[in-house]
């Protein structure tokens, strides 16, 4: 299997997770809708490409570990969306600016308790079902050169670094995943330690407790999440040496 390393570094991330009330959660590991909306952003796709972004989400396999946990933290977030600078296009593309249209609550002051990962990196290995467009290499050049600047989860979650870190294969992502050196590693330990991960269920012999249900799959159409899956949860080794 062909896959791609992808490295989510930033001072600041969120995965999103199921929305109460005024609280944006952050869940513990990025879902599949996240990779496909950083995929369609890289490939410059909008929003109003719903089914073919739902395609792409439906192809995606991935493996994600914690390299270097994260500490959660919350931001009480106000926006008056009516504000003339609202209104302004300001996130562009190569050459092109674009404007965010936005929804029908456009006027007034709006609150969130915003919840984020902070000082974390994570690392990904990412895989396609099969090879139909767009295929790993089109995703490759997509990730090494953006239509649009890239970010995690939210566009003030900008990343310190390149997100694509290399291209691999293996027998699967699981057993990719557990084959990269860990990042950064502190040059004072001497002993490996264990990662937190999450990887697809029906990959690797998991225990019933390892197993959870996770609502990741977002309903690009009609901009709603919906769709529940099983994945695994556990801890793997850290490889001996580091990157």
């Amino acid at each position: 299997m062909d896959a791609l390393i992808l490295r989510l570094d930033a001072p600041l991330m969120s995965f999103g997770g199921v929305v109460v009330d005024h609280h944006n959660v952050t869940d513990r590991f990025p879902g599949l809708s996240l990779f496909a909306g950083l995929l369609a952003n890289a490939l410059g796709w909008s929003h109003g490409d719903g089914e073919t972004i739902g395609a792409l989400q439906d192809r995606l396999i991935v493996a994600s570990r914690w390299d270097i946990e994260p500490v959660a933290i919350d931001d009480y977030h106000t926006v008056d969306l009516g504000q003339p600078k609202m209104a302004e296009p300001g996130w562009t593309t190569r050459g092109a600016p674009e404007h965010r249209a936005g929804g029908e609550a456009k006027k007034g002051t709006h609150i969130r308790y915003r919840h984020y990962w902070a000082n974390g990196v994570l690392t990904a290995v990412l895989a396609l079902t099969d090879d139909t467009d767009p295929d790993l290499t089109t995703l490759e050049a997509a990730l090494t050169r953006p239509v649009r600047p890239l970010f995690i989860g939210r566009k003030t979650c900008l990343p310190n670094s390149p997100i694509l870190a290399g291209r691999t294969s293996g027998v699967d992502v699981l057993a990719i995943l557990k084959a990269l050196p860990r990042v950064r590693c502190a040059s004072r330990r001497t002993r490996s330690e264990k990662m937190a991960a999450r990887w697809p269920a029906e990959i690797g012999d998991n225990r019933e407790d390892q197993l959870r249900a996770v609502y990741d799959q977002r309903d690009w159409k009609n901009q709603w999440h919906s769709g529940r899956r099983i994945v695994a949860e556990g801890l793997i080794e850290e490889l001996p040496g580091c990157s």
